[in-house]
This record gives structure tokens, sequence and C-alpha cells, in this order.
């Protein structure tokens, strides 16, 4: 499936540090590896049952960040990025409101990749659609199953007479591999069987060996719909997809693994935990994870229905740029709500940037263009603590200084903000 248009990013003078971001896995700031000037970074994408939330937007715009310092650092980035394009939501959504399931998934994938190119995101190399990969993800089941990972669970409601779901058998993944339940999210117990529950498993469900194993391959139901298989008709478990998707892309082991906070368990764990299984191979030398955005007082979700959509926004003549300010005035990792006032607070503070770019030229960069640069450097490197960044581009504009154009490029390139003043 084809992603959305690429912004372009403005060449730098000199080379940014390659940046460190925070590892949920060791809890510390990790460079992730390099090899041969490349380094591979897959976010998990949306399920498309609804618009393009300011929660989606936080975390895309954390993980377009990471790779603005890595351009900047000089390397080559590939990006890949999901879409989760069958899945139980998608299907109750389809069928609560008539719509058949392909065309709502359709629908809403290509009014994220208007969102997403409208905030200048950087698109994934490859952006693949599950519904793209069905054969390789059996295959991987199949796989798993022969290798003592995977099991079958009598399923009374499947369509055909005999067939079965399949589970992956952490307990022996845990034996005989180097993945251990928490090795990435690092929760306790008492945690992992809450978020089991709450996002997705099914903890109850008779047969199971463990009762946090998750689904590999769910059996055909009626209504469903279902891929021929080596394990039977059905279609993939959540966490196999990403998985299969990561490892066909970027290979066996590669830099970064992101995505929302909510995704670290079960989620994040499990695909890490197939990756292994398949490979004999950590999964990724990152797992690093976005804040949850609020509105009104609880987390922004589909399922509460409170939610500011990126669309919305944009229909009702919000700049792009002013959307992306208010979110980059948060630290990518932490919590926060999204209100009014913090976005005319960023419709402002955009306003006084594009006016001080805009002051008389110089003939070449100021000693304080420069050290801009190498102050937005700095931060940003340190798990991109945007905060700092725009700060410092406070001070500097609120210092009167004339531009040869070198602090726009700096924003464009670094922050992703346009600070070209929209013609009307």
């Amino acid at each position: 499936m084809h992603s959305w248009s690429r912004p372009v990013v403005p060449p730098l003078p000199g080379r940014g540090p390659v940046p460190r971001v925070f590892d949920d896995s060791t809890g510390s700031l990790v460079e992730a590896a390099v090899v041969d000037g490349r380094v591979g970074l897959y976010v998990c994408g949306i399920t498309p049952y609804d618009a393009t939330h300011l929660g989606h937007a936080s975390t895309y715009l954390a993980f377009d960040g990471l790779q603005r310092l890595w351009i900047d650092a000089g390397l080559d980035v590939d990006y890949v990025q999901n879409i989760t394009d069958v899945d139980d939501p998608l299907l109750e959504r389809a069928t609560a409101t008539g719509v058949d399931w392909r065309e709502l998934a359709q629908s809403q994938v290509d009014l994220f990749r208007t969102d997403m190119a409208a905030l200048r995101v950087l698109p994934p190399r490859d952006y693949v659609a599950v519904t793209e990969a069905v054969a390789p993800v059996a295959d991987a089941v199949r796989r798993l199953v022969d290798a003592g990972f995977g099991y079958e669970v009598d399923t009374p409601d499947a369509r055909d007479a005999g067939s079965r779901d399949i589970y992956f058998d952490i307990d022996a993944a845990a034996e005989r591999t180097e993945w251990h339940l928490g090795l990435e999210s690092r929760l306790d117990a008492a945690a992992m069987a809450e978020f089991f529950a709450e996002r997705g498993g099914d903890p109850d469900r008779a047969g199971k060996r463990n009762r946090l194993d998750p689904l590999l391959w769910r059996a055909a139901r009626v209504g469903e719909p279902s891929w021929p298989s080596p394990v039977g008709e059905g279609r993939p478990g959540w966490h196999i997809e990403c998985s299969v998707i990561a490892l066909d892309s970027l290979g066996p082991h590669f830099s970064v693994q992101g995505g929302g906070s909510d995704l670290v368990f079960p989620h994040h764990e499990f695909s890490a935990a197939h990756a292994t299984a398949l490979t004999g191979q950590r999964f990724a030398d990152v797992h690093a994870h976005a804040g949850m955005v609020a509105y009104q007082g609880e987390k922004m979700s589909k399922s509460l229905g409170n939610l500011v959509l990126v669309s919305a926004l944009r229909a009702a003549g919000v700049d792009p740029s002013a959307v992306r300010l208010a979110v980059l005035a948060h630290h990518y990792r932490d919590d926060w709500e999204w209100t009014d006032q913090g976005l005319a607070e960023a419709i402002t503070r955009l306003e006084r940037w594009r006016d001080a770019v805009a002051r008389p030229t110089a003939s070449a960069p100021h000693d304080d263009e420069v050290a801009l640069l190498d102050e937005l450097r700095t931060v940003l490197s340190s798990d991109l603590d945007t905060p700092a960044a725009l700060a410092a581009m406070d001070r500097w504009t609120a210092g009167g200084h004339a531009t040869n154009g070198l602090v726009a490029q700096t924003i464009d390139a670094l922050l992703g903000i346009d600070l070209t003043r929209p013609t009307t």
C-alpha cells in the first residue's frame, strides 16, 4: 500500500549527534545501534475504523522527530509502519454502521494519509496492510506450531467443524529462547494481568495453557473475513502481524520499535516474543513509547468517543503547523491533555516565529543562529526534548536577531514546522 507524500527536509550545516531515546526494556536512555550507516524503525499503525485523533498524531510526531534527528546525523532511515485493516473493532464498527469493512478501512486510511501529509510527517518506506501480509503471517504461525511454540485450542464457534484457534505458548518461549515475560515491559504480574484483560486479551479462554497466552491465528467464523492457509482458514492474531511485517521489512533485528505507551503490554511484549521465537534474536534494540493524550479529563480514545480529530481541526481552518507545535510543547513520553488554550498558545507562538524569521536578512548566518542550531541538536538528541527546543527558539525570537534563513531551515528540518507564511 502506498503511504503519503514526503515533505522536503532542508539540509543543515554540519551533522547532529545520533539521538538517545528512552528504552522501556532497560529504563535508560539508549543510542540505538547503527549498521552501515542505517537505522531501522517500526511504529505500529492505526486500526482504521475512525479518523485520526490527536493521540495518534502525538505518537507519529514523536517518531517523526526521531527520524529527523537520524537524518540530521547523516543516517539512512528504514521506516516501516503497518495498518491493522482487519481486526475485531473494525469489523464491529462496520457492522454497526452498515458499511463494508473494506470500504470503512480504505476511507479511514485515506483520511489518515491526508492528515499525516498535512502535519508534514515523514512517510514510512514500507506501509503494509495486514490484509497484504496474511500469507507470510500464516506461514510464521505454522513455523511456530512446528517448533512447539504454538498450540491449538478447541473452538466450538468456528465456522468449519474441527477448525481451531491457535495460541502462543509463552512458557515454552521463556524456557527455550532469550525472551521472557516482562523483558520488554518490565511490568509485574498484576499489571500484566490487568492490561492483558483490558487490551484485547482473553485470560479466561478455556483450553489455554497460560492465561496470558496470546492468539496467533483465529479460525474462520461465520460472517467474518478469512483466508485459506497452512494452519486452516482464518485470520491473523494482533501481535503476530506486527512481528512478521517488521521481520519481513527490516530483518531479524533492528533499531527501534515504537508506538503509544498503551502498546507496551501486551502488544509489543508479545510481538517481540513471537519474533524471537521465529528468529532466535532479540527483536529490537530499543522499545520506545509515547505518552497518552487526554481530553476533558479522560484518555482520548475511540471507545470513549472523546476525540479531537486532526481532520476537524484542519476543516476549521487551523494551520497544521500550529497543531504540530501544540503537540511538540509536551515531551513525547509525558501523558498530557489537549486544551483549547494550548492550541491558542501554539497559534500565537507560530505567528511570533514567522514574524521573527521574516526580519531583514543577513548575508551569512549570525553566531546566534549557529548557536540556536547547536542548542536544538543538543536538547533534541537527549530523548527528543521538544519543550526545551521550543523554549530555545522562543528566546531567539525575543532577541530581535536578523537571519539569513538558517533558523527557518533549522526549525523545518528538526521540528518539521514550516515557517513560511501561507498565502491567502
